[in-house]
């Protein structure tokens, strides 16, 4: 079970296809929207209401750009995702009542914890990034970077309230209507397995043993293809930038468009532009304009790939061995975009409210031509090819499903 935008939802594709193989019924509970994400993967499809892009072209979703600060961001996110709430009681309550485990994003935990308690199911923690308060760095919706030790602690339980306070109606209500006393009985520490690589974010050490990392989930992509026209564009000469900005909303989409192929044009590089929820376009003969593509065929083509950081196309980008431009807009990108220059991965974070062609240009020429980043990146993504991230989710799953 899980909400949010297609990076919330894609790496759960692949676990749930993994789990699929190996014998379990799998069932994607998500929003409608994302349906042709399963196609062909042998999970099921449950779908919740709202259309999460739909959201934020609203007032209320375009209201978020008006947020500078991280905090300010996560004020104004969390009053829209409680009013959105709600909705999500009848389809995640009716999809449980045949399950026999419940996997939970962390969008759907409290929630998700809450429709297991009532109907007696085991459930199972699988967020997609560092989620528990701990001494060795902020947490990641709030844009990373660090407050200190006890700082870092600190805001970590800020955020932990926070996503407490977007179900502060929903859960009292469904615990209502399963019959289940108004506080909870359960513990509140909960094993939770983590599916990011310990490689790009090593485990804080005063995490507790019931918090696990392990590995990154790698969304289904079945036998994807280049799309005709993207692979002529690619044989018709040298490795081009990728510049997306995934499922994040800006403001101008046209005069953002045209600062990114100024940049590139500057830099003396072809690009590959995927529209994506922000509208991203551009034309010309160095200059492509795509609409959505898997990135597992796309990006290891790529001289170096331009992106928002989120979690889904960072781990992307460092799977494909390939230098990186971060340009983080809000909430965690700014952490992973981070994660990506101490990696020496990417030279740089050229953050969007600073992004002038000047800036972006000279990160990516320094990406491209300095030969550090290239084998960094190459390095990172030979540790992330030895590593499993299905198997300790399988081997808690066949447990608690035996």
């Amino acid at each position: 079970m899980t909400a949010g935008s297609r990076g919330d939802v894609a790496p759960y594709t692949g676990l749930g296809h993994a789990l699929s193989r190996a014998g379990h019924e799998v069932t994607l509970v998500t929003h409608g929207c994302f349906e042709r994400l399963v196609a062909g993967s042998g999970v099921r499809f449950h779908p919740l209401p709202l259309d999460p892009r739909a959201e934020l072209e609203s007032a209320r979703g375009r209201s978020l750009h008006r947020s500078a600060s991280g905090l300010g961001k996560l004020v104004r996110v969390v009053g829209l995702a409680r009013a959105l709430a709600g909705q999500l009681t009848d389809d995640m309550l009716a999809a449980a009542r045949d399950s026999d485990l419940l996997l939970l994003a962390a969008s759907t935990a409290p929630l998700g914890h809450t429709i297991a308690e009532g109907l007696s199911l085991p459930s199972l923690d699988v967020p997609l990034q560092p989620l528990a308060p701990t001494r060795e760095f902020g947490p990641p919706m709030l844009g990373g970077g660090s407050w200190g030790a006890v700082g870092n602690r600190a805001a970590g339980h800020v955020v932990r309230l926070a996503i407490d306070r977007v179900f502060s109606a929903a859960v009292p209500d469904a615990r209502a209507r399963l019959g289940l006393p108004r506080t909870s009985r359960s513990p509140r520490e909960r094993r939770a397995l983590h599916g990011y690589s310990s490689l790009v974010v090593p485990r804080p050490r005063d995490w507790p043993p019931h918090l696990e990392v392990t590995g990154y989930w790698w969304p289904y992509d079945g036998e994807a293809q280049l799309p005709s026209q993207l692979r002529e564009f690619l044989d018709a000469g040298p490795p081009p930038v990728f510049v997306g900005l995934g499922s994040a909303t800006v403001p101008d989409p046209a005069r953002l468009s045209g600062e990114v192929v100024r940049a590139l044009r500057r830099a003396g590089l072809r690009t590959v532009i995927q529209r994506g929820w922000g509208g991203l376009e551009a034309a010309g003969d160095d200059v492509l304009t795509i609409d959505e593509v898997p990135h597992s065929v796309l990006f290891p083509r790529m001289a170096a790939v331009i992106h928002h950081c989120g979690a889904g196309t960072t781990a992307a980008g460092l799977r494909a061995g390939v230098p990186a431009v971060p340009v983080p807009i809000q909430f965690d990108e700014g952490f992973w975009a981070d994660r990506l220059v101490a990696l020496g991965v990417a030279p740089r974070a050229v953050p969007l409210r600073k992004l002038t062609a000047y800036a972006l240009a000279d990160a990516v020429r320094r990406a491209t031509t300095d030969p550090s980043y290239g084998r960094r990146a190459r390095d990172i993504a030979d540790g992330l090819r030895a590593e499993d991230g299905v198997a300790p989710v399988l081997d808690v799953v066949n447990r608690l499903a035996g």
